[in-house]
């Protein structure tokens, strides 16, 4: 059994949606750290500390039940009461925390000591309304009003600022005794014979600018929470893994469960749909980049993922030109958020659109969905939105006219990189000097020409091959070009980019791999980049680093200048499939699980550090990553996917296999997948070198084939 890496060692995060909780291992809440009830991007509460006759709880463990709901169960210390010293040990407290709309809270007493105990349990409770930005930055500025009342046994506090209104009421309920206030605390009396139970239960309602949303009572419920029934519905419908390889299989069920507590729901003409968020906690909210790449990823395992971004992200397209939030006719938006300082102006994010690749991802998405789905009806309803789309990329996306898509934050505001290495230090040249925007990344010429591709084919599904044909001369023109201006013969790779002054970007980094997913490098130089890609400055054992560390800007420790992210690994992986890779696409699969098996429940972090991987080491985790990350998880999906070589053609009633198991998985089976009306089931084997399949089930219409290369 591996070492057992805990990304974020002592904190307990639990999320119902874009609420979510985050607490110190012992239950309490900081408000001097990142940590508390967080509700629309708004803190509620910022301190909770739990008591008894004053003196701290003696912590005996604490866990996630699943991704709504906590329990933290305690211990006294030796502890002064009226009737004497209580001995350590004598009672048993459990706190369980579900979320669920609001909050609820269960606190339980048993008393295990042979005489009556009387004492007071304290609960000092307070809200700072902080902007979820500046808790994160650690710079609380203080704008509105806060007022808190007591008032038959219900505390409310609320805050104003502007227009910008929120609040938080706290009300005990079904309590073994009557609950008071004072000095900043709820108290309860406890009057409990030997052997004996107290109990009680607190709701925490939010009110934010006219919403009230209430805690379910699940107290009265058996903890069987709408979020659960929710939850088990997503996994049930979603594709199953089987394998002898258990450890795989738990990494596979781990990912769906991370993806169940990522969703978000979206609301379409009197229909809900689902798409994923970016992670938990900070980025639990629409986000454009991360949310086309979780559907991409995820498009074996559950399709519908894909309509929802595909409906939430069309709904709010950019329609007209605004600098100050990096707006364009056309484009997707970066993020989404409903904080204060965004509700004030103070920050762009009502939406903010400062990426590059969202709205071209938005297109290849949009055809692959349709290779899952076969929905006709959902290309018509994207109709406007993908024409404004490839609009987008003409106009906007290739603002100087050069026949590249480049970035430019126009925002005082705005994200100085707009790829998905966005972090400001990001780009880099190999003297590791900051590069000025704006920058054409190579990538995003990439997916220009697949998301142009890919149009072409939606238009051939309406009947207009004058389009499709137009879309195909404008993706080779892109090829010829791309591939004189961006290729780097001494290295054998391609660029990072090009600057501001239109010349390479020579910096060796992982974003050439995803050319090969793209399907934008010819034949004669794929063998190059793929040999590249796994030399030892930027192969580190457990995966493909963001950045060489022969780059003077190197650092394994950093977010996006030589660390690991599985998302980006999955995508090289799966363009090392598409050009006929198999061993190199299984070899960063290989280092990505035994990665995940070191993380604690096989949980796959946003990153881990690029450090090289050495018989006696383990993966390091970067600083405050988020656990889980959509894309992180949707990385096992995606890997998997590239092993057994998926293709679906769901207007064709087809399903292409091309699979390529490595001795490290000698057997699995998909369970429920899902094209088009079909639901098919596949088992896959390896005898001696070769991959032998054979379908175990199917419903429906579909024919399995082998995709030969």
């Amino acid at each position: 059994m591996p070492t057992q890496v805990t990304v974020n060692p002592g904190l307990i995060t639990i999320n119902d949606g874009s609420s979510f909780l985050v607490t110190a291992s012992d239950g309490s809440i900081d408000d001097n750290q990142a940590q508390g009830f967080f509700v629309r991007d708004t803190r509620l509460i910022s301190y909770y500390e739990i008591s008894l006759n004053r003196y701290r709880l003696v912590l005996l463990a604490s866990s996630n039940l699943n991704h709504h709901s906590a329990l933290y169960q305690f211990t006294n210390p030796q502890l002064p009461t009226v009737k004497g010293d209580l001995p350590s040990g004598s009672l048993f407290i459990t706190i369980r925390r579900d979320i669920v709309g609001g909050m609820h809270e269960d606190i339980d007493i048993t008393n295990y000591h042979s005489e009556p105990v009387e004492l007071q349990l304290m609960l000092a409770i307070r809200s700072d309304f902080a902007d979820i930005f500046e808790v994160r930055a650690k710079k609380i500025i203080i704008r509105g009003n806060t007022e808190t009342v007591w008032k038959d046994g219900i505390l409310s506090t609320k805050y104003h600022s502007g227009s910008f209104v929120r609040g938080i009421v706290t009300e005990p309920a079904c309590s073994t005794s009557e609950a008071i206030y004072g000095n900043g605390r709820l108290m309860f009396n406890v009057d409990l014979s030997p052997g004996k139970t107290w109990h009680t239960c607190i709701n925490f309602t939010v009110l934010a600018n006219g919403d009230v949303l209430k805690a379910q009572q699940t107290c009265a419920v058996s903890h069987a929470t709408e979020a659960g029934k929710v939850r088990d519905e997503f996994l049930n419908q979603a594709t199953k893994l089987r394998s002898p390889n258990a450890e795989i299989s738990g990494f596979y069920q781990q990912a769906l469960i991370d993806m169940a507590a990522l969703r978000i729901r979206v609301e379409d003409n009197g229909h809900h749909f689902w798409m994923p968020a970016a992670g938990i906690p900070w980025f639990m909210a629409v986000f454009g980049r991360d949310s086309v790449i979780t559907s991409l990823q995820t498009m074996a395992v559950y399709h519908e993922f894909a309509r929802g971004t595909l409906i939430r992200l069309a709904q709010l397209q950019a329609t007209e030109l605004d600098d100050w939030h990096d707006a364009q006719p056309g484009k997707m938006l970066h993020e989404l958020r409903s904080d204060e300082l965004t509700k004030l102006n103070q920050l762009p994010y009502n939406p903010y659109y400062g990426t590059v690749d969202t709205t071209i991802l938005w297109i290849i998405t949009l055809a692959e969905t349709y290779s899952w789905n076969a929905d006709v009806g959902m290309l018509n309803e994207c109709r406007s939105p993908l024409e404004k789309a490839l609009t987008w990329i003409d106009k906007y996306g290739d603002f100087d006219g050069d026949g590249f898509v480049e970035y430019l934050t126009h925002s005082s505001h705005g994200l100085r990189n707009q790829g998905w290495k966005d972090s400001g230090e990001s780009m880099v040249y190999p003297d590791g000097k900051l590069v000025e925007p704006p920058i054409a990344l190579c990538e995003v010429q990439g997916y220009v020409y697949d998301a142009w591709l890919k149009a072409a084919l939606i238009y051939e599904v309406w009947g207009e091959q004058e389009q499709a044909q137009k879309l195909r001369q404008k993706a080779q023109a892109l090829y010829q070009r791309f591939n004189d201006r961006f290729w780097m013969e001494e290295e054998g790779f391609y660029c990072l980019g090009l600057d501001n002054n239109k010349q390479q970007i020579k910096s060796i980094a992982s974003n050439p791999g995803h050319l090969l997913w793209s399907g934008i490098v010819p034949q004669e130089r794929a063998k190059k980049v793929a040999g590249r890609l796994f030399q030892k400055d930027i192969w580190c054992g457990w995966g493909i680093r963001t950045l060489s560390s022969e780059n003077k800007g190197y650092n394994p420790i950093s977010y996006q200048r030589g660390g690991v992210w599985p998302h980006d690994n999955s995508i090289i992986a799966a363009g090392l499939k598409r050009y006929g890779y198999h061993q190199e696409a299984n070899h960063i699969a290989e280092g990505i699980f035994a990665a995940a098996s070191y993380f604690q429940a096989g949980r796959m972090p946003e990153l881990f550090a690029g450090i090289e991987r050495q018989e006696d080491n383990f993966p390091v985790p970067y600083p405050d990553a988020n656990i889980p990350q959509a894309w992180a998880a949707g990385a096992i999906f995606l890997l998997i996917r590239s092993i057994l070589g998926l293709e679906a053609d769901a207007p064709q009633r087809k399903l292409k296999v091309q699979p390529n198991l490595p001795e490290s998985l000698p057997e699995l089976e998909l369970i429920n997948l899902s094209v088009g009306d079909a639901n098919v089931s596949l088992r896959f084997w390896r005898k001696g070198e070769q991959t032998q399949w054979q379908v175990t089930h199917l419903n429906g219409e579909l024919q399995v084939l082998s995709n030969k290369c």
